[in-house]
Order: structure tokens, then C-alpha cells, then sequence
């Protein structure tokens, strides 16, 4: 099989690129290792500029059709009280719950419509192919039980933090530790519960809500890092008043949803960048070069950033220049962006004191 582009990687940076280019009669390819869109977890939190990219390209909505939800306050609560709600002017939020699925169908479909755009699920890339010249031309990928060649004019690492695409060009990521790790619990939402993002604290450790479509409620509780298999030696039940205490509007959805540590999914926190975002026939998107915190959401954006900017580099006739300013424009927002998640983090806990 040959393609002019070949993507690894449909999540959203990686399928948005795929319907961008097809759209343009660029003969593309979209290879997913798992067997549906949206299996792996992924952030789903858009925010001003992630809309403003889906609306500029007519896909917001049918977004609104497959289902999102806006919040439209913000509230911090301080020793189980509510200390402080802001909310948004008309028309404004402060981000939209997109569960990925939605998104992924959205974006999948619209490529469809185009006969230049396919792709394959359950496929997983084995190998890169390089020529002599040291130049990337294609893939060695196992789909289902059968092994395929595809060479291509251009290769797009778009798949996440572990990219095995970026691991087989041999480009090492810089980690950046935050101390802390993430403990995801997902629930349903109280009777009447307004779409909203809550702020808390238990003991020391930041926590956030999320409201989610679906009437759904999503809880992220940083803890320090490596220290979750300390803190499960505790009996839960003995953790679980604590945690209701903090979040008191959540009381009885916690006493009814939350029974075990089992409930809460890990994740290991990091930021990452990369020296390079491409090398001779071969280009990276979102996660693969520029792991961003669950911190202002922006992780999600950023990949929608970083398609819809290649893509306009194949609206201009893509030459090597146009990318070089393409990606220090890009990593340049991206640094920036993971610093002010940093100044985040460091200052969460200042919102609870200054207020007293």
C-alpha cells in the first residue's frame, strides 16, 4: 500500500490532521492500535482555542450534536464550605466536557466523506522503514493477524506519550517530574447537579471536579508522587469520610459510588518535550513531542493546535522552511503553556489561603 501520508495514532490531534488533509485531496492513512475510537484514556476538556479550531473548520456543530457540555461557574470550597463561585458572561465557559468517542466519530466521519481518507483499527506499527539516506518512507505495521508494508511520503507520529513511533526514530523525550500523581474516580452526578468545575482541598492535596455529559461527575486527586501505594494501605473507609468532608456537595454520590481504592484509576504525572518535532519524513504531533499535566486542560488543545497548524503547511505547499518556523512557533506556545500549568500547580493551594 502506498499513501501520501501515513498517521500512527487517532486520537484527536491525529484524526483531526487525517480530515484536514483529506479534505485538501491528500491521499492519507489512519492507523489505530486499538479496536474503537477513543479506547485509551485521554483528556476531554476543550477549551477557547480547541473551539475556536472545530468551529473555524465546520466541525463544532455536529460536536454539539454527538454531545458536549459547557461549565459555566467555577466554585471553591474550603473546609467543606463554599468560599468562592465565579461565573462566566453570556455565551463564555470556562471549558467543555467532549467525551472523546463524540469527538473521534465526529472527526472520523467528516474524513469519510472523502475518498482520498482511510483507515484501520487494530493495527499496531512494528517497524519504520528508512532508505539509505537515512530518510523515513514508510511503516511495518501488524493489522489483525496479517503483516503489511505501507510506504508513504510522510510519516505523523500522533500516538500519545508512549509513541512507539518516536521510540523507533530513536528521539528520546525530556521528562519533567511535577511531584505529584493523580488519582481519576468517576461517578454519577448528585439530583440537580449544575454543570460546574469544583476546587478543594483534603489536607494538603489539590483536588479538582469535572461535571462530564451524561450527568456525570469526574474527580482528579493529586497526590504526592509515588505515594499511592502507601496511602491504599489505608482502609478506604477510614480515607472516604475525609474525602466527603472535602467535597460535601458530593456527599452522598460518594457514599454511594465510592466503596474502594479500586475505584480510582493512577495516573502518572509528567510533562516531556522533545529536541526535535521532525526528522527527513517524519513529523510528530501533540503527546509524541509535548506531554502536557491534566492542569488547565490543554493537552487535548494543543494536539488540535499542532494538526490544524501542519495542515496549513500542506495549504502553503509544505517546504522544509515553512516547517522549521512552523515548529518553533509551535513549541515555543507549547513551553510557554507548560509553564503556566506549572505556575498553576505551585499556586493551587493559594487560592485557599488568601481567602480565609
Amino acid at each position: 500500500m502506498h499513501v501520501q501520508v501515513c498517521i500512527v495514532g487517532a486520537g484527536p490531534g491525529g484524526a483531526l490532521l487525517a480530515y484536514l488533509l483529506a479534505k485538501r485531496g491528500v491521499r492519507t492513512l489512519l492507523l489505530e492500535r486499538t479496536a474503537s475510537f477513543g479506547q485509551a484514556f485521554r483528556g476531554e476538556h476543550l477549551n477557547t482555542e480547541g473551539e475556536h479550531i472545530l468551529k473555524k473548520h465546520g466541525l463544532f456543530s455536529a460536536l454539539e450534536e454527538a454531545g458536549c457540555l459547557a461549565m459555566t461557574s467555577l466554585r471553591y470550597w474550603h473546609k467543606g464550605e463554599l468560599m468562592k463561585e465565579v461565573y462566566a458572561e453570556d455565551g463564555q465557559h470556562f471549558g467543555i466536557h467532549t467525551p472523546q468517542t463524540n469527538l473521534l466519530h465526529v472527526l472520523i466521519h467528516a474524513a469519510s466523506q472523502y475518498e482520498s481518507f482511510s483507515y484501520q483499527l487494530n493495527t499496531t506499527v512494528k517497524e519504520l522503514l528508512v532508505n539509505d539516506n537515512g530518510t523515513y518512507y514508510g511503516v511495518v505495521a501488524k493489522h489483525r493477524d496479517c503483516v503489511e508494508t505501507i510506504t508513504c511520503d510522510l510519516i505523523v507520529g500522533a500516538d500519545g506519550r508512549h509513541s512507539t513511533v518516536r521510540k523507533q526514530a530513536r528521539i528520546e523525550p525530556i521528562i519533567t517530574k511535577h511531584g505529584y500523581d493523580l488519582l481519576w474516580a468517576r461517578f454519577p452526578a448528585p439530583a440537580h447537579w449544575q454543570p460546574s468545575i469544583d476546587f478543594a482541598m483534603l489536607h494538603d492535596d489539590p483536588i479538582s471536579v469535572f461535571t462530564q455529559t451524561g450527568n456525570y461527575v469526574q474527580i482528579g486527586w493529586q497526590i504526592p508522587e509515588k505515594s499511592f501505594r502507601t496511602l491504599r494501605m489505608m482502609p478506604f473507609e477510614q480515607m472516604k469520610p475525609q474525602l466527603m468532608d472535602a467535597l460535601p456537595q458530593l456527599r452522598d454520590a460518594i457514599d454511594t459510588s465510592l466503596n474502594s481504592w479500586r475505584d480510582f484509576v493512577l495516573l502518572d504525572v509528567y510533562s516531556s518535550k522533545v529536541h526535535t518535532w521532525h526528522k527527513d519524513g517524519l513529523i510528530f504531533i501533540g503527546d509524541a513531542v509535548h506531554t502536557m499535566t491534566p492542569t488547565g486542560a490543554f493537552g487535548l488543545n494543543s494536539a488540535l493546535k499542532d494538526a490544524d497548524a501542519l495542515a496549513e503547511l500542506f495549504a502553503t505547499g509544505f517546504d522544509e522552511l515553512q516547517l522549521i518556523h512552523c515548529e518553533a512557533a509551535r513549541k515555543l506556545h507549547v513551553e510557554q503553556l507548560q509553564q503556566l500549568q506549572r505556575d498553576k500547580e505551585m499556586a493551587f493551594a493559594e487560592a485557599f489561603v488568601v481567602q480565609q
